[in-house]
């Protein structure tokens, strides 16, 4: 793994970061943060096809964890990713994971069915404790790739990397063999365990926000701020990734800076949603956690809100 991971060091990343006043991504990179509610959103919104390729039919989703994950930690992203594509309950009245996921077979394409594919462990942490985002498209290439599959490069809680906190919470971008239209056909996404950096803007509405209006923290629904937290970002970015995954696909706005299928709802998990207020939410009656869906063994999840592209509003499950 650490011979692999350093020839692929020695590659040319497609990802970099432009500091102005703000933290932008590059052209080919899609961030996330869900407290960019508090940004003055376009009205209606509107995510315009711009013709480009989106990931359709069976596409695996491979995980590599960076650091420390206990078991435990690894089922909630395994059961998420096998959750999305399962079969929908009987009980339709029952939001499902799979139910959640549907909203972007709306798109052009019929959506994508996803595939949990490999598990890596880099316990270890190869590269190192700090990372920039070369040393995340590296890792997401050294663990192995093909074609029409997604890497998800999962970072634990003390590792650093980059763009973390700095108006982002996890992207996705492309690497690879050159395909279609002259765009990669690799493509892969980050996404950070917020627990100890930064959960006031990555965890929410688990943790208090660092800005905006201070609502009391609700329940994670797997009693994890962390990793529900994250399930939140991983959740967005593969929403992204499949409809938007090389960039000249649905996005509102800049190329690469735009709004996708669920940061043009972000802040947004359940009806009446307003800044500072998720929305009307579901809760565990013996956990107390919140949630909006309910995946394979009943394993629950707050999920963000989608774009729906037949309505042009952010569609929610309760």
């Amino acid at each position: 793994m650490e011979e692999r991971v350093m020839k692929a060091l020695m590659r040319p990343s497609v990802c970099y970061l432009v500091v102005v006043v703000f933290v932008v991504v590059a052209p080919g990179c899609a961030a996330f943060n869900p407290r960019m509610l508090f940004l003055v959103k376009p009205d209606p919104i509107v995510l315009k096809d711009h013709g480009g390729l989106v990931l359709t039919g069976n596409v695996t989703v491979n995980v590599l964890y960076y650091g420390r994950f206990t078991p435990a930690q690894r089922a909630v992203v395994a059961d998420f990713v096998r959750s999305a594509s399962a079969p929908r309950p009987p009980n339709r009245r029952v939001p499902s994971v799979a139910a959640w996921w549907s909203t972007t077979a709306l798109y052009r394409g019929g959506g994508a069915r996803l595939r949990l594919g490999m598990q890596v462990l880099d316990e270890r942490m190869s590269l190192g404790r700090s990372l920039s985002l070369d040393n995340v498209t590296a890792l997401a290439r050294a663990a192995g790739h093909h074609r029409g599959a997604i890497t998800a490069v999962l970072t634990a809680p003390d590792v650093l990397v980059a763009p973390f906190c700095m108006s982002r919470c996890g992207i996705h971008d492309d690497a690879g063999g050159v395909g279609a239209h002259g765009k990669a056909r690799y493509t892969y996404l980050w996404a950070g365990n917020p627990a100890q950096q930064c959960p006031g803007q990555c965890a929410w509405p688990f943790h208090r926000p660092v800005y905006g209006p201070q609502t009391p923290p609700l329940v994670p629904p797997n009693g994890d701020v962390g990793m529900d937290g994250m399930v939140i970002s991983l959740a967005a970015l593969l929403a992204g990734t499949v409809t938007n995954p090389y960039g000249d696909g649905y996005y509102q706005g800049d190329a690469g800076a735009g709004l996708e299928a669920a940061t043009a709802c972000a802040g947004v998990f359940g009806s009446g949603a307003f800044p500072g207020y998720p929305g009307k939410l579901l809760k565990d009656s013996v956990t107390g956690g919140s949630y909006n869906a309910v995946g394979l063994g009943g394993r629950k999840y707050l999920l963000p809100a989608l774009w729906d592209p037949t309505t042009s509003r952010c569609k929610t499950l309760v």
